[in-house]
């Protein structure tokens, strides 16, 4: 079982042991891909975040903005609007990090200010010129992921020689980035990126790969949850993912990954537990 390592966070630091951490999904969006619409009201929003973690989240991600294929921009002030009342509400009444899960250095800023620990950036601080200088500031945990182009366009730039090896390349020239820019490297968490700009077969080539993203140095954080490679696996896009969820995620804990962002925080806790109590860490 490989060595996992720690995330440090604002003012947390988020230590895996033999288990992945769970990172529970909130999406603030009337539009998400698979809870769109179910949590964008900040009530009923706050309500599930809490309920994530008495299911046993250790990190709740928190996001107003859409990621699906295809998904259309909202503004900062909406995406802001969407979650700061969610995060602060949930910041007060927790011991659990939040993270911010934005590319928008307003909302990223705001948030921190409401009480976030952390900035999960699907752009990995590319998409606005003030957010490396945010993170630096702040010391808060960063999650850079592996994307190319935006969520409009990533799957018509699905195109690689080797995905295992240009994806670990990138997100290794973008940990040196960040770290010459003053992040420090323990804060920093990657994120090979399922299922942003790449194919069905591209997601299972990285998932049956993880364990050569080991030598990067910084915990891996690697999100499968519901997502449409699954529907494919199992022969109905139509299908409930949550089983297929839970084999990739025990896949990656087999690999090393020290965090796992799911919808399904209960069903993955139960699953991962009854994986090591029965072997599958040694």
């Amino acid at each position: 079982m490989p060595h996992l390592l720690s995330w440090q966070l604002r003012t947390k630091t988020l230590t895996s042991h033999r288990l992945p951490l769970i990172m529970g999904v909130l999406n603030v969006t009337p539009d998400s891909f698979s809870d769109g619409g179910r949590f964008f009201d900040s009530v009923a929003a706050v309500e599930h975040g809490l309920r994530l973690a008495v299911e046993g989240a250790d990190i709740l991600d928190i996001g107003g903005q859409s990621t699906r294929p295809g998904a259309e921009p909202v503004s900062p002030e909406e995406e802001l609007r969407r979650v700061s009342s969610v995060v602060a509400s949930l910041a007060a009444q927790l011991e659990i990090p939040i993270s911010i899960d934005t590319s928008n250095a307003f909302v990223a800023r705001e948030a921190l200010a409401a009480g976030a620990e952390a900035i999960n950036d699907i752009t990995a601080l590319t998409g606005d010129l003030a957010m490396l200088e945010l993170a630096r500031s702040t010391s808060c945990g960063i999650c850079a992921m592996h994307m190319r182009g935006n969520p409009q366009t990533m799957q018509r730039q699905a195109t690689y020689g080797d995905v295992v090896e240009e994806v670990r390349a990138w997100l290794a020239a973008r940990r040196d980035g960040l770290v010459a820019a003053g992040i420090d490297p323990s804060r920093i968490a990657l994120d090979p990126g399922i299922g942003f700009g790449k194919t069905a077969e591209h997601n299972l080539t990285l998932l049956r790969s993880l364990s050569r993203f080991r030598d990067l140095g910084c915990p891996l954080l690697v999100g499968v949850s519901r997502k449409a490679f699954i529907g494919r696996i199992v022969g109905d896009p139509n299908a409930d993912r949550t089983a297929g969820t839970i084999g990739a995620v025990l896949s990656a804990a087999r690999c090393g990954v020290e965090i796992v962002r799911v919808h399904d925080v209960a069903a993955v806790r139960h699953a991962l537990m009854a994986f090591e109590a029965t072997g599958g860490m040694v």
